[in-house]
């Protein structure tokens, strides 16, 4: 199944991603009137590390039982080990992305002009360039329809991620977005570094601590959603949309918005349930079912937009699917590194 016809069916898709979204501050009445109160950068602690591994974090070896118990594709937990890593401290931002593409001249999946010899038989708005672009609704019948909030918006990127009249000037330290896994693997691997597995992602978000936090009550010091999904947000957090990164205080390990902000893409292709962790690769799956089981990837931590009535994703051990190709508003990433400790 190509992009653009998954795109038709991206409401199935991205059901539980309905918490992760981008309220863009140019997009909505209702979110301006908060606009002079957010701040478009926020001050990092002095960097832990210098040289090489700039910018990142230790993060130990250890051994933890993977997943959570509040949804099904968090179960079942199993005994994992992870060994020391070095992880990008906040999210990959806008600066930085931009320094690749201008190192690099790449072009992201979003701003590529579709293949329509792949892609035979589409509306002519899902044969443009674009992202999907949460926009917050006026009235909502009900929360079964994810497109009343969830638009695909032509000419949504990553320099525009709400869209054509919206942009990213004064924005360099917000983390970029509208990025498909091809993208980051790109930013990544120019970097000479990898995305995180999940159990990387995972273990450096309990801040290598094995054991589940006591509660699933929604985070204080993370960005998310106050208020009635997908309609209200008092923004006690100190923002409406999008944080800068760095804003809130890191976790034990000097890592900054793992949880909340962006959904963060990892390396693993997604798989119903842990215990299909191990399962087949893609030239041993029955052709029926191959598109399915290769076209998405897992995804962690929860958006900016993630909510106690909607989507309890603001915690360590959830996890979502993402379609690998389709560029998102709420999608971010940030990269590891394989190196000895400090």
């Amino acid at each position: 199944m190509t992009r653009r016809r998954r795109v038709l069916a991206w409401a199935a898709a991205l059901i539980c991603l309905a918490a992760g979204g981008a309220a863009w501050w140019a997009m909505d009445a209702r979110n301006a009137r908060h606009a002079p109160a957010e701040r478009v950068a926020c001050t990092l602690p002095p960097a832990p590390t210098t040289g090489a591994h700039a910018g990142m974090v230790w993060v130990p070896a250890g051994s933890f039982d993977i997943g959570d118990t509040v949804y099904p594709e968090e179960l079942p937990r199993r005994r994992t080990r992870v060994e020391g890593f070095w992880m990008d401290r906040t999210e990959v931002t806008n600066d930085e992305f931009a320094a690749f593409v201008k190192a690099t001249r790449y072009v992201t999946v979003a701003e590529r002009p579709v293949d329509t010899v792949k892609n035979p038989g589409l509306p002519s708005a899902l044969l443009q360039p674009g992202a999907v672009v949460f926009s917050m609704p006026g009235v909502v019948q009900g929360r079964g329809d994810i497109t009343q909030w969830w638009r695909y918006t032509p000419g949504a990127n990553w320099r525009h991620p709400g869209g054509p009249g919206t942009n990213i000037d004064g924005r360099g330290s917000f983390p970029v977005v509208a990025v498909t896994l091809e993208d980051a693997l790109a930013y990544a691997q120019w970097k000479g570094r990898a995305l995180p597995t999940e159990a990387q992602w995972e273990w450096a978000a309990r801040a290598a601590r094995p054991d589940l936090p006591p509660t699933h009550e929604q985070p204080r010091d993370a960005n998310t959603w106050q208020g009635l999904f997908p309609v209200l947000n008092s923004a006690e957090d100190g923002f409406v949309g999008l944080a800068p990164v760095g804003c809130y205080a890191p976790n034990a390990l000097g890592l900054h918005d793992l949880i909340g902000n962006v959904w963060e893409l990892t390396a693993d292709a997604w798989t119903p349930h842990h215990r299909d962790a191990h399962a087949p690769p893609p030239d041993q799956i029955p052709s029926g079912m191959r598109a399915a089981a290769t076209a998405q990837q897992v995804i962690k931590g929860g958006s900016f937009l993630c909510a106690p009535n909607y989507c309890m994703r603001y915690r360590a051990g959830a996890r979502q699917p993402q379609e690998r190709d389709l560029a998102a508003s709420h999608l971010g990433f940030r990269t590891v590194l394989t190196a000895p400790g400090p």
